[in-house]
């Protein structure tokens, strides 16, 4: 092979792998924001879903005795 050719092929080896870690430390970041994302969402809804019934069970039970 020509030097030429196998200095080109060396540089885009070099380019190649350059490009992959920077796409593994995006994926990486999309993963971690997904994964906080889906706690700041899931999480509140589910203390709702504890929150809520205690709430009511507490509001209504001030309207006993007038009922």
């Amino acid at each position: 092979m020509e030097p030429n050719l196998e200095q080109q092929l060396k540089a885009q080896a070099e380019k190649i792998d350059a490009i992959y870690v920077s796409v593994e430390k995006t994926r990486k970041y999309f993963l971690v924001v997904m994964w906080v994302t889906i706690a700041m969402v899931v999480l509140p809804a589910l203390g709702l879903l504890i929150a809520i019934p205690a709430f009511i069970n507490s509001y209504m039970s001030q309207f006993d005795g007038l009922l």
